[in-house]
């Protein structure tokens, strides 16, 4: 389907892009509060939504915000809501929710400093954990962090795509800096937009939680399929279950559907590892200075490179673990105290030593702490 107009390039914040690539996937319902640094998504959706025929609406909360875009999921429309760290912290009952009962939706936090209300403001990268295990139990998740205005937009629409090609809630881990900074994009003019499996055998036989596929089709609430959802363990027609091997292949089916899948899902961005002696490895906002960082070291004499993470959860382990022996150390860059420097340990498993470069007081972290990691890691 077509974007909204364009006459090419244009000058875009990271959160209007967000909106626009929602927009052009297919997005038509938005819920959502105000919180910043995420504001701008939720203005932008209600200005697109209504004249595409599309539904915003300004919910009391987040939680209400989520529990809205779950509803109109179910009834068929591809729903987003947009927040940030303290939003996303209440939002965590109904993400397990989405997750357990198979709803597509796409879940953006641009993230702040933390915790609790933390620097409003500011940017921080803290919630990436949250991400991956907020809700409670196990449960497979997607979550994605782009680097730009550009692939904000690109991230945005391939999250509407893996959601409901995969039937799970997917969530875009923006920054303050990748939400509020403005870069030239030519917005493209068609985007493809991915749709639901739908059921295509009779209402009678309808199963929305078959066991013999990994992603079951799904039909919209009001067309005369009969199912049940609901929070609790289910059988295949959504039915509450205490049967333990019901349970056990439930959940084998959820992290299957995603970890079977993480090949196809993850995405990597990889710079001069071909000669590289030590390699840095950031998202988001930190690759910006990690990329320049790395460059500073070149030139300074020190074979780095990148490794640039652009879907965080799955977290493409491959790459990590292929390039890892062949490296004196891996730098880890993030806006926290530690996060993903502990995913990255875990999956280097002593090939090579992982050195932390982490910052957490409400500034960008600029290129010199990374070069300075960088310098006494070779």
């Amino acid at each position: 389907m077509s974007a909204t107009p364009t006459d090419g390039v244009r000058l875009l914040q990271g959160n209007e892009a967000c909106a626009l690539g929602a927009f052009a996937a297919g997005c038509r319902f938005y819920a959502g509060y105000p919180i910043t640094p995420s504001s701008e998504i939720g203005e932008w959706m209600a200005r697109m939504l209504p004249r595409a025929g599309g539904t915003f609406i300004q919910m009391e909360d987040e939680i209400a915000s989520l529990a809205a875009i779950i509803g109109a999921s179910l009834g068929g429309a591809k729903a987003m809501t947009a927040t940030s760290g303290p939003g996303f912290s209440l939002m965590q009952e109904n993400l397990g929710f989405a997750v357990f009962t198979e709803i597509p939706c796409v879940v953006v936090n641009v993230m702040r400093g933390g915790p609790s209300t933390g620097l409003p403001t500011s940017p921080a990268q803290g919630d990436v954990m949250q991400a991956r295990w907020g809700t409670h139990g196990d449960h497979p998740i997607v979550a994605l962090a782009p680097a730009s205005v550009a692939e904000t937009y690109t991230e945005t629409a391939r999250a509407f795509a893996l959601a409901e090609r995969f039937r799970t809630p997917v969530i875009v881990l923006l920054d303050e800096v990748i939400g509020h900074m403005r870069e030239a994009f030519a917005v493209p003019t068609d985007t493809p937009a991915e749709e639901r499996r739908r059921p295509a055998g009779s209402r009678e036989t309808y199963r929305p939680y078959a066991m013999d596929a990994d992603v079951p089709p799904l039909a919209d609430f009001g067309e005369g399929y009969r199912f049940h959802v609901t929070g609790l363990a289910h059988d295949e027609r959504g039915y509450p279950t205490r049967d333990p091997g019901v349970v056990a292949g439930l959940h084998a089916r959820l992290a299957r559907k995603i970890e079977g899948n993480a090949a196809g899902i993850a995405r990597c961005e990889t710079w001069g590892l071909e000669d590289a002696s030590v390699a840095v490895l950031a998202y988001g906002a930190t690759a910006r200075s990690a990329r320049a960082a790395v460059r500073r070291a070149r030139g300074a004499g020190i074979r780095a490179g990148l490794i640039r993470p652009v879907t965080l959860w799955p977290f493409p382990g491959e790459v990590v673990r292929r390039w890892a022996p062949r490296l004196a150390a891996i730098v880890v860059a993030e806006m926290n105290l530690g996060q993903i420097a502990l995913e990255v340990e875990r999956l280097v498993a002593g090939a090579t030593r992982v050195v932390g470069c982490h910052q957490a007081d409400g500034e960008l972290m600029l290129p010199a702490p990374i070069l300075e990691a960088l310098r006494r890691a070779g």
